[in-house]
This record gives structure tokens, sequence and C-alpha cells, in this order.
């Protein structure tokens, strides 16, 4: 292998974990939501879907960038409230596949909400970031993929600093460890799982500006959470440096199989190969990475 290959292969495996930083994002709203409350949120990618497109609506009927932020930012808050108040919180105890198929359900009612709000047409989301490549240390990489990461690595870093070092952060987490508990002690739960639906609202936006970026914003953005769901597999469903560390692995197999391994199978090996890898790896470690609760509910 002479050098040129060397370096092929590094812009690959770089261009792969970039990606897969991408799906961490998606991914971290799962978390949020699984974390305190233990529901399997599908409706996360219709959400998602929904800030890009309130977005971008709002930009486009002249709305200045950051205004059209804050005020979908505000609709994602008062969304994340409202699910809460009106699907979870009547379904509190009832058993997870319930739970599941009404955030299914939810799902298919945010997009419709969006479509009669918005319409059905494909936006444009321009954030003034560059998709030029970048030479760094003899790689080219993409300077929106750069960007990316480094929101992904804040997210992360914020969200982390929130659970260890603010009140209702360690709330969440004392909510995470034993329900009963939090409520021995005073705990108010519905306001609890309401904050953070509101916050993964926020992760959504997030992700949704990005992927919008990136794809342009249509509809076709809300199958993005099944990307989301190999990563949860490999990091485990209630750890956020399981989301990311899930996110790297996916994005850099999907990327080198489709590159050296695509070729001998017909290409197209990017769009299936992450569940194969997710596949095999609960055969050796079904709770994941860093997950623990999902063995302690079974």
């Amino acid at each position: 292998m002479d050098w040129h290959e060397v370096l092929f292969f590094f812009e690959v495996l770089v261009g792969g974990l970039l990606a897969g930083l991408m799906y961490s994002l998606v991914a971290i709203g799962f978390v949020l939501i699984y974390k305190t409350s233990g529901v399997l949120n599908f409706a996360q990618g219709a959400m998602l879907l929904f800030a890009a497109l309130t977005f971008v609506s709002l930009v486009n009927y002249g709305a200045p960038f950051l205004l059209a932020f804050v005020a979908t930012f505000a609709i994602m808050i008062g969304l994340g409230f409202a699910i809460e108040r009106t699907v979870l919180r009547p379904l509190v105890n009832r058993p997870p596949i319930t739970l599941f198929m009404a955030t299914l359900g939810l799902a298919y009612v945010i997009e419709g909400a969006a479509q009669l709000l918005w319409g059905t047409q494909v936006h444009r989301l321009d954030l003034g970031i560059s998709d030029k490549p970048m030479e760094i240390a003899g790689l080219l990489i993409s300077s929106f993929d750069l960007v990316a990461a480094a929101v992904a690595f804040g997210l992360v870093a914020a969200l982390g600093a929130f659970f260890t070092r603010t009140r209702i952060g360690l709330a969440f987490r004392a909510v995470a460890d034993d329900q009963f508990a939090a409520l021995a002690v005073g705990l108010r739960l519905p306001r609890i799982w309401a904050t953070v639906w509101a916050a993964a609202g926020f992760v959504a936006l997030v992700a949704g500006l990005l992927w919008g970026a990136r794809l342009g914003v249509q509809f076709s953005l809300s199958i993005i959470v099944l990307k989301a769901l190999p990563v949860l597999l490999l990091g485990g469903f209630d750890s956020i440096l399981g989301a990311v560390v899930g996110g790297l692995i996916i994005g850099a197999s999907e990327k080198l199989a489709e590159v050296y391994l695509g070729p001998y199978v017909g290409g197209g090996i990017e769009s299936w190969f992450a569940y194969v890898v997710a596949l095999l790896f609960l055969l050796v470690r079904p709770s994941g990475l860093f997950g623990q609760k999902i063995v302690e509910r079974v």
C-alpha cells in the first residue's frame, strides 16, 4: 500500500467519523427521553423534520436568522411540553410497547401538522457554512463536516455539564436511576419529563438544521431516525457518551465498507451495513457499550 492509498484510507475514515457525529445528534434526542422516562421516542425524526421545516419557512418569510432560530426553539419547547402533557402523562405506567406505539403514531401526527402548516415542497437551507474540502495534514476534509462535528461536541459537552452541574440536571439523573426513589424525595416527575422533552426538541432543532443544510429540508429527513437506531444499539439507549461512540463506529464502518467492500457486492452497502454491524454487536453485548438500564428493564 503506497502513501496515496494510506491518505485515501484516512480520508474515508475521517469522513465516516464526521458523518457518524451527525448520526449521534439524532441519537442524543432518543437518549434524553429514554434516560428519564424509559420511552423509545420514535417521533424524534418527525421532531427533527418539524424543527427544520419551521426554521426554513420562517426564514423564507423574511425573518432574520437569529429571530427564526429563537422562534423555532420556542416552538419546539412548546411542542415538547404539549407532547408530555397529552401523550406521555396519560400513559404513565403502561407497557413499553404501548408507549412506543404512541410515539410512532405521534410521528405521523407531527409530520401531518408540518405538511399542513408549511406545505410539502423541498426547501434549500443555507447556514452560511461552506462545504468545500479543506486540506489538513494532507487529508481533504469537508469544512461543513468539521463544523457539524464541533457543534456535536459542543452539544455533548453542554449536556454533560448540564447533567452534572445543575440542579435540574441532577434531578434528571435521579429520575433515570430510580423513579420511585426520586418521587420519595419530592421530585416532580411530570415537570422533569416535560423539561426533558423540551431539551429533546432543542436537540432536534440543532440536528434538523445541520441535516437540512446537508440534504435539503424535505420530508425524507424524518427517515434519518432509522440511522440513529444502530447507533443506539451499539452505544446503549441511556448513554449520551454511548450515542457519540456508537455514531463514530457506525459512521466509520459504513463508509469503509462502501469503499472497500462495496465494489465486491455491487455497491449500495452503505445503506444497510450499519444494521449488520449492530446485529453482530447485539450478539456479543445486547445492552450496548455503555447501556445498563435496558438489561435491568428486561
